[in-house]
Formats: C-alpha cells, sequence, structure tokens
C-alpha cells in the first residue's frame, strides 16, 4: 500500500510540473466540500470516550496489578514489576498524549472562533483531569511545550511535577480558566459531543471542583491547601451525589463495552483476585465480593473466594484456574451495568473525610466517610449491609485508623481505576499492600512508571534529562508530591 501511495505522488508531482503555473492554483486545486477541520462537538465525543475506555482496560489489566485489586496468571512480567515490559496492559503514554493533543485541538479552536466558545470551558477542565493522571501516574513530563509542533518545537522539554500543578496553565489553573470560561460565556449554542454530562454546563463546574480537590489533596503533603479545600467544601459545588457523577456507561454489547468482554476467554481468564484483596475484603465481610469477583471454580455456593498473592513466577509455578476467584460479570457478561469512572460522589466525598479527618478542613469527617461508603456500595450494585458502618466498618471504632479506613474504601471502590487504587497507596500507604512473590524490583512497590523507551530516540536531549532526574528512570524514584 505504502509503494501504491509514493507512485500516486510521484504522479501528482510530474503532473504538476509538465502543467503550466497559474496564479489560482490553490483554488482550482481545492475541494470547497471537504471539511478543513474537524467539528469539535465530534472531538469532544473522541476524547472523553476514548480516554475512558482504554484507560478503564488500562487501569483494569494494569493498573490493577500495581494496586494489587488483581493478580496476573501469566504474562505477567508486569505484575512481577518489570514496568518497562508491558504485556497485556501498561503502556498509557500514548493514551495520554494522544487525547491531551486532540483535546488541545478543541482548545484552540475554541479560543480562536467565537462559535465555538462553548468548548472552551469542559476542554480546559478536561486537559487539567488528564494531566495529573499523566504526571501522578509518571512525574515530570513534556506539558508546556507539547503539542507546538507547528511552532518548530519537535522535541518538547520535560515540566516539573511541581510546576504541572502549579504554574500559569498548569492543572489547578485550568481549572480555575475553566471555570471562568464556563461562567462567562453568554451564547446560545450547545454544548455537543458531551457524552459525560450531555451539555450540562452546572455539572461540569461541579466536575472541576471535585477535581480541584483530588489535586489539592494529592499535593497537601506540599502546598497549603487548607484554605482553599475549606472554601470549596462551603460552597458545596462540587459532585456530592451518585446522579453527578463523572461516568460514562458502558453497553452489554459491542461497540461501547468494557474492553475485557471482546477479549478471547485466555486473556480474560489471566486475571483473578489478590490476596491483598481477598484478605481486605473478607476482613471487613464486605458483601461488594459478591459482584466484583466469582466464586472460585464458579462455586454453587457463592462464598468460596479465593485470592493469589502477585508477581508469582509462571515459569516455574503451577497454579489451577478453579482453584481462584476470577473478576465478576460486570467485567464481561453484564458490562452494561459497568461506567467508565472520571470522578465520582463516593471519591469527593473520600477525599473531604481524609481532609477533615487531618484537619485541613471543618467538617464532619465521619458523616461524608459514611456518605462515600454508603455511595461506593450503591455504584458498585450492592446493598449496603444493615450493621456495615456500626460493625465492620464502623468509623474509627476497635481501634482503627480513620485514614486507613477511608483510603481502603476509596481503594476497593477503585477496582476498575487500580492506577488510582496504586497512586492514593504511594500517597498514604494504605491499604498495605504486600511483598509480591517473584519480584523484579527487589520486593519494592514501584512508586512511578517509567518513561516509555520510545522517549529515549524520539526526544533524546530531554529524556536524558528527565532520565538522570529519576536515577535512570527509575521506578523507585518518588514523583515530587510524593519525596
Amino acid at each position: 500500500m505504502k509503494i501504491i501511495y509514493k507512485y500516486i505522488l510521484l504522479f501528482a508531482c510530474l503532473g504538476i510540473a509538465i502543467s503550466s503555473c497559474t496564479n489560482d492554483f490553490e483554488e482550482i486545486n481545492t475541494n470547497p466540500n471537504a471539511p478543513v477541520s474537524v467539528q469539535p462537538s465530534l472531538l469532544l465525543r473522541q476524547v472523553i470516550y476514548n480516554y475512558g475506555e482504554e484507560m478503564s482496560y488500562e487501569g483494569f489489566v494494569a493498573g490493577g496489578l500495581l494496586s494489587q485489586h488483581m493478580t496476573a496468571l501469566d504474562f505477567n512480567l508486569f505484575d512481577r514489576h518489570a514496568l518497562k515490559s508491558p504485556q497485556l496492559g501498561g503502556n498509557p503514554w500514548p493514551i495520554f498524549y494522544t487525547n491531551l493533543r486532540d483535546n488541545q485541538i478543541i482548545i484552540d479552536q475554541a479560543q480562536e472562533t467565537p462559535a465555538f466558545a462553548v468548548y472552551e470551558g469542559p476542554a480546559l477542565i478536561f486537559k487539567a483531569y488528564m494531566t495529573a493522571g499523566l504526571t501522578d501516574i509518571f512525574g515530570d513530563v513534556p506539558y508546556s511545550e507539547a503539542f507546538r509542533g507547528l511552532d518548530g518545537i519537535v522535541e518538547p522539554k520535560y515540566d516539573l511535577q511541581e510546576d504541572i500543578y502549579l504554574q500559569p496553565g498548569g492543572i489547578l489553573d485550568n481549572l480555575d480558566q475553566g471555570i471562568a470560561a464556563i461562567e462567562n460565556y453568554n451564547g446560545s449554542i450547545a454544548l455537543e459531543g458531551d457524552v459525560l454530562f450531555n451539555g450540562d454546563l452546572t455539572a461540569w463546574v461541579r466536575f472541576a471542583n471535585s477535581l480541584k480537590i483530588k489535586a489539592l489533596m494529592r499535593i497537601s503533603e506540599k502546598e497549603n491547601v487548607n484554605a482553599r479545600l475549606q472554601t470549596l467544601f462551603d460552597d458545596q459545588n462540587y459532585i456530592a451525589l451518585n446522579d453527578q457523577n463523572a461516568v460514562f456507561n458502558f453497553s452489554d454489547s459491542e461497540p461501547n463495552n468494557f474492553r475485557m468482554a471482546r477479549l478471547r476467554a485466555g486473556d480474560f481468564n489471566n486475571f483473578v483476585m489478590s490476596e491483598t484483596m481477598e484478605e481486605v475484603l473478607e476482613d471487613l465481610n464486605d458483601a461488594r465480593i459478591n459482584v466484583l469477583f466469582r466464586p472460585r471454580g464458579n462455586n454453587s455456593n457463592g462464598d468460596d473466594f479465593e485470592g493469589l498473592l502477585n508477581g508469582i513466577d509462571a515459569s516455574s509455578t503451577s497454579v489451577t484456574l478453579a482453584d481462584y476467584s476470577l473478576a465478576g460479570t460486570i467485567f464481561r457478561e453484564n458490562t452494561g451495568m459497568l461506567d467508565a469512572n472520571y470522578m465520582t460522589a463516593w471519591e469527593t466525598n473520600f477525599l473531604l473525610a481524609e481532609a477533615a479527618e487531618k484537619g485541613l478542613i471543618t467538617a464532619p469527617a465521619q458523616q461524608l466517610y459514611e456518605a462515600g461508603v454508603t455511595q461506593a456500595h450503591e455504584y458498585w450494585n450492592t446493598e449496603l449491609p444493615a450493621n456495615y458502618l456500626t460493625t465492620d466498618a464502623a468509623y474509627g471504632a476497635n481501634g482503627n485508623d480513620p485514614i486507613e479506613q477511608i483510603i481502603t474504601q476509596k481503594w476497593i471502590a477503585s477496582v476498575i481505576n487500580g492506577y488510582e487504587g496504586w497512586i492514593e497507596y504511594r500517597r498514604t500507604g494504605f491499604p498495605e499492600l504486600k511483598t509480591i512473590s517473584a519480584s523484579f524490583n527487589n520486593d519494592l512497590i514501584p512508586v512511578r512508571m517509567p518513561y516509555p523507551a520510545e522517549e529515549a530516540s524520539l526526544n533524546a536531549d530531554n529524556y536524558n534529562v528527565a532520565a538522570s532526574a529519576t536515577n535512570d528512570n527509575d521506578i523507585n524514584v518518588p514523583v515530587w508530591w510524593d519525596e
């Protein structure tokens, strides 16, 4: 096919050379019916869906291994923390940059064309959302000079994570700018292509405020965030109820079902419940185990669950699939009950509960925690047991550390967002993850993802600076907010 295109191009060039030049060449050779750019409504739909679909899969098959929600039986170099060897997943870098690039096109169109102004606020907010995910996973990354090829910048520098969060044009600033753009918009053109909120701009503001709470908590060990968090809590204009969640609903059938439903059975059966997850859920007598996992061997009694320690050496350790619990039907047969999760009420309330418990804000920590637990059960289609919040998960009872309880509950609910569970573990140390079976990383839990090998060849000079700052791209060098 490439050869055919070369010949077509050659003949076209010969034809131009042979024919006489005219002053109106461009006008004659331009198709007046061809679109000169993609409509922002189509791009917005594509960016939101593509990011959510791809990162849900990544969060399950790779993030879920780092967070120890799941264990891989085979093709498990990643599960053994050889993170430079992605297999069934483990390379989110191109997902971030492809969607950030397309999202930047929306921002540029909105700022340059008055008819597209309605897209500026949501696109800035979504840029902040994706950027936070990118830098929290990798640390310092190309940012301020990214997507500036038309300006002659084809090898962008790596920005410091601190600057990505705090500087003008960074995460927090883009959230502020996005809210301002929405509040200042007085046009009559509706926001189309919005598969999150169906064009509801007030919902985008709530989304942005929840993202602010998340970003501020993430950097709270580095920056004084108290006043900003208190204002956000007092204003109460964040995602507080499950019907306000930023989610995309998967379907039961293609093309919008969860990707694990489209893989062959052998790939799906590669993932079983981790021993860490088994212990956490069973210690809490947590009913969500029946939704998130299947009894081993599909035991008809429905109460026989078994997890496997992460990171086995598949070449020397033989395991029998029937001895362990596969992921629940919600991840394969019944994905219409599953969401691509961008931001939820339960995550927001857990973040605020943590802030209150740590004294960063004045707020009822227990009430926020209990709201989060209740909403997380509802989110995972599980009836909350009547005594759950007074016995096994009672706030601060039986010598329990409330912070550990809050983060553990958030970790359980983040199954499809495994990277989030791993990031929060790095930030807080909860829940306590296990030393894996056959580690390639000296029994250490990685604290960042490595830059992909392509960066060393495509952006060599800037990559070398970033690699040097991370001890030759070491996965054990913490990111800025984790130092």
